[in-house]
């Protein structure tokens, strides 16, 4: 269920306990072949898929395309709430379900540069109500529910920008492709300093904006990618409403 497409009423008389998923996202670069809304169009349409195989099953928030991108500012295009700006965004969204009775969360998250403080987020509430047990607040990233991989990726993983956020919108999107990825070169996803975490920016990472392999991109595995993605959002919502309270599944 989408949450805009309800009256009030409707929304009141729904069971407290069914799923409500936040969507988060970004408007940001995405090198120099992909549109800046990449992130939102991506996260937007994994949610109407996972949305069709659970129809009754979870109540989706509008999607929020403003994102903590400050690491791709650099670029022209990109938009970007501070980190504790944004923090307070996402409590403030997930609060007003809670106000309303609602007791499992979900920000399901399409962009790298929410991880962190969306987690913060979820941290900090579960601190101020921590004498209710009756509560499920969650984060995760669409790509971490999941494993896409059946031997045709070369990268490991989602990376910007790269070959699997290129093939997926090669399947959603083509029309808003840029130039022709396959005549990009790879930009590797090491940061330096492993095992350490590195603070970046991403124009000291990389020129154009990207970071993988964008030139391995096909429509084929952006329909995989998004299928399986959409299965594991479905899947994990299942999880969260069969759920009692605080219990973990």
């Amino acid at each position: 269920m989408f949450l805009t497409d309800m009256t009030w009423p409707r929304v009141r008389d729904l069971d407290r306990a069914i799923p409500v998923v936040l969507p988060i996202a970004a408007v940001e670069q995405h090198g120099h072949h992909l549109p800046l809304a990449t992130d939102s169009l991506l996260l937007a349409e994994v949610v109407r898929r996972a949305e069709r195989r659970l129809p009754d099953g979870a109540l989706f928030a509008p999607l929020q395309w403003l994102g903590n991108s400050h690491h791709h500012i650099d670029f022209p295009g990109s938009m970007s709430a501070s980190p504790r700006v944004y923090l307070d965004l996402l409590q403030d969204m997930a609060e007003t379900f809670l106000r309303h009775g609602f007791t499992r969360i979900l920000f399901l998250n399409g962009h790298g540069g929410n991880v962190i403080p969306a987690k913060q987020a979820i941290f900090e509430m579960r601190q101020r109500l921590r004498e209710r047990d009756d509560l499920v607040l969650l984060f995760t990233s669409y790509w971490n529910l999941a494993d896409p991989q059946n031997g045709q990726f070369t990268q490991p993983e989602i990376g910007h920008a790269g070959e699997w956020e290129t093939s997926m919108m090669l399947r959603i999107a083509p029309h808003l492709i840029e130039g022709d990825p396959s005549l990009l070169e790879s930009v590797s996803p090491a940061l330096g300093f492993e095992p350490a975490y590195r603070g970046w920016t991403t124009r000291e990472r990389s020129k154009t904006g990207h970071i993988g392999s964008p030139q391995l991109a096909t429509e084929a595995k952006g329909e995989h990618l998004l299928a399986t993605f959409a299965d594991g959002v479905a899947a994990f919502l299942e999880r969260m409403r069969e759920s009692g309270g605080g219990a973990p599944v």
